[in-house]
C-alpha cells in the first residue's frame, strides 16, 4: 500500500467495519467506513457554504470523539484551526481574527465566549450536532455559496494551523500541510509499530499537536482505534483503562506523575489491562519517573521529542532495544543534527542547537519573514533547544536556549538540575527556573512538590544537589509548592515562574 499523503488517504487505511473512534461514555463506536462517509459529507457541506481548500475553520469543541472527528473530517475539505475552549472572549477574538477564519465550529447549545467573538467579527457560526455513534456529527449554519477551491484537500494544502505559545512576543502561526501531518503520523506509527489491533486511550487535549497527531492521526493511519476521553483526569484514568482495554496511551510528564501517584491503589486494573507500551512527549521526563512507570506497568515507556513546527515528532526512544532515561532517543522521522552559532553542523558529542529538516517540518511561519529568517539556516529549522548526540546516536537535550540560566556568565541547564533533584526520595515533582539577580543577572531557583507523607527541608535538598552538581548549579532558593503552575496543555512553564511564585533575587 502506498504511503498516505493527505488526511483523506490516511482514513482509507482502516477496514470499513473496524472501529475508528470510540468514546469512554459507552456510546457505539464509529467505524472506518462511517468516518470516511462523514468526511465526504463534511467536504460537501462546507463546499456548499463557500468553504474549500486552505480556507480556515476555527474549531472550539470539548475534548472527545466529536473533536477528533471534526478535526479529520474538516481537514479533508479546509484548514482546521483548533482553539483551546478555555480561552476568554478577547483571546478568541485575537485568534479568530489573526487566523482570518471563514467559520467557527461550536457544539450546538454550548455556551462559549467564542460565539460572541465570532459574532463581533462577522464570522459565521456552524453548530455541530452529535450523532448516535461516537464522533458522528452534522453541521448546521452558514449561507449557500460556492467554494473557490472545492473537493478533497491535496498534499500541499494546509491541513492544520496552530499558534506557537510565545511567552511575551505575539504568537506565530504555524501552517502544517497534509504532507507534513501525514509524514509525522507515519513516523510515529513506525516508531511504535502501530497496527489495526492497537487502541490509544487519548487523554491529551485535541487543540494541541501532541493529541492531534500522536494519538489521533497516528492511530488512524495504522488502522487502529482512538478511545476519546473528555480530557485528562487522574481520578477516572484507571476506570477508563479497565473499561476500554487500550493497548497504549500518550501523555505529558505531569500526567504520568499524576497517574503514578494513583497506581498503587489500582494494581489489579494494571494487571488486568496489559498495555503494550506507554509514550511520553512534549516535555522532558525525569529518568526516575520513566523507570517507575516501566516497573509499575510492566511495559516499555517510550520517550519522544516533538514540537509544533515538526508536526510533533522528531526523535524517539526505540520501542525494542535500549531506552535511555533522560534522553529523547534517536532521530525518528526528520533528519536531526546539532548546529553551532555559525550555522555549521557539529560532530557527535558537540553541544549546540538542535536543528531538523524533513517532510514533517513546516515550510515556515505565516507572514513572518523576520521569524523565518531566524528560524531557518541552510534549509535546517532551528528548534531553539540545546543538545548533543551520544555515541549511540541518542539525543540529550540540555535545555531551551531561552531557558538556560545565565549565572554571572556560567550557563546552567535547568533540565540537569531537575534530573538531580527528582532523584531525591522525597521529591514528587520539580521545575528549576531563573530568578533575577542584581549582580549575577540570574540565579537558580527550584519549585518542588513533595511526595505525599514526605518531609524535607530546603537545606537538605541543596545539600543533596551539592553532591552531584558544581556549586553554581545548586539552587539558591527552593520553594515548596502544592502544585507547579502549568500551561493550558499540561506543560510546565519555566519562563516567568519566579514572578508567578513571587520569588525575587
Amino acid at each position: 500500500m502506498t504511503a498516505f499523503r493527505t488526511v483523506a488517504q490516511l482514513l482509507e487505511r482502516g477496514e470499513a467495519p473496524h472501529p475508528a473512534l470510540r468514546a469512554t461514555e459507552g456510546r457505539p463506536h464509529l467505524t472506518y467506513g462511517a468516518l470516511r462517509e462523514l468526511a465526504r459529507k463534511t467536504v460537501a457541506s462546507l463546499n456548499g457554504i463557500g468553504i474549500g481548500r486552505n480556507d480556515r475553520v476555527a474549531i472550539v469543541l470539548p475534548n472527545g470523539p466529536e473533536m477528533a472527528a471534526a478535526f479529520v473530517a474538516i481537514a479533508c475539505a479546509a484548514t482546521t484551526a483548533p482553539l483551546n475552549p478555555a480561552y476568554r472572549e478577547d483571546e478568541f477574538s485575537f485568534y479568530i481574527e489573526d487566523l482570518k477564519a471563514k467559520a467557527l465550529v461550536v457544539l450546538k447549545g454550548s455556551e462559549t465566549p467564542a460565539r460572541a467573538a465570532a459574532q463581533k467579527l462577522g464570522v459565521p457560526i456552524l453548530e455541530l450536532i452529535p450523532g448516535a455513534a461516537a464522533g458522528d456529527f452534522t453541521l448546521e449554519g452558514g449561507a449557500h455559496a460556492a467554494a473557490a477551491k472545492p473537493g478533497m484537500a491535496e498534499e500541499d494544502d494546509v491541513a492544520l494551523v496552530l499558534h506557537t505559545s510565545g511567552t511575551t512576543a505575539r504568537p506565530k502561526i504555524v501552517p502544517l500541510s497534509h504532507g507534513n501531518v501525514c509524514a509525522s503520523a507515519r513516523h510515529i506509527g513506525a516508531s511504535l509499530s502501530l497496527t489495526s489491533r492497537d487502541a490509544c486511550l487519548n487523554v491529551m487535549p485535541l487543540f494541541h499537536i501532541h493529541g492531534l497527531i500522536a494519538a489521533v492521526l497516528s492511530s488512524l493511519g495504522a488502522g487502529g482505534a482512538v478511545v476519546c476521553t473528555p480530557g485528562f483526569d487522574a481520578l477516572r484514568f484507571f476506570r477508563w483503562m479497565d473499561e476500554e482495554k487500550p493497548t497504549w496511551f500518550t501523555a505529558v510528564p505531569t500526567m504520568h506523575q499524576a497517574i503514578l501517584s494513583r497506581a498503587e491503589r489500582n494494581k489489579e486494573i494494571i494487571e488486568r489491562v496489559k498495555l503494550r507500551f506507554i509514550r511520553s512527549s512534549s516535555a522532558s521526563l525525569p529518568g526516575p519517573v520513566m523507570e517507575q512507570m516501566e516497573k509499575t506497568f510492566g511495559c516499555p515507556l517510550v520517550e519522544s521529542y516533538g514540537m509544533t513546527e515538526a508536526s510533533h515528532q522528531m526523535c524517539s526512544n526505540p520501542l525494542e532495544g535500549p531506552r535511555k532515561p533522560g534522553k529523547v532517543g534517536r532521530a525518528a522521522g526528520p533528519e536531526v543534527a546539532i548546529m553551532d552559532d555559525d550555522g555549521t553542523i557539529m560532530p557527535q558529542g558537540g553541544i549546540g542547537e538542535v536543528v531538523i529538516r524533513g517532510p514533517n517540518v513546516t515550510k515556515g511561519y505565516e507572514a513572518n519573514p523576520e521569524a523565518n529568517a531566524k528560524a531557518f539556516t541552510n534549509g535546517w529549522f532551528r528548534t531553539g533547544d540545546q543538545g548533543m548526540f551520544d555515541e549511540d546516536g541518542f539525543l540529550m537535550l540540555t535545555g531551551r536556549l531561552k531557558e538556560l540560566i545565565n549565572r554571572g556568565g556560567e550557563k546552567v541547564s535547568p533540565l540537569e538540575v531537575d534530573g538531580v533533584l527528582s532523584a531525591h526520595p522525597a521529591v514528587a515533582q520539580v521545575l528549576c527556573f531563573a530568578i533575577p539577580h542584581p549582580k549575577l543577572g540570574e540565579e537558580v531557583g527550584a519549585a518542588v512538590v513533595l511526595r505525599e507523607g514526605s518531609e524535607c527541608t530546603e537545606r537538605e535538598l541543596r545539600d543533596f544537589c551539592a553532591k552531584s552538581l558544581a556549586d553554581f548549579k545548586v539552587p539558591r532558593k527552593v520553594v515548596f509548592v502544592p502544585e507547579i503552575p502549568k500551561g493550558a496543555t499540561g506543560k510546565l512553564m519555566r519562563i516567568g515562574l519566579a514572578e508567578k511564585l513571587g520569588v525575587t533575587g
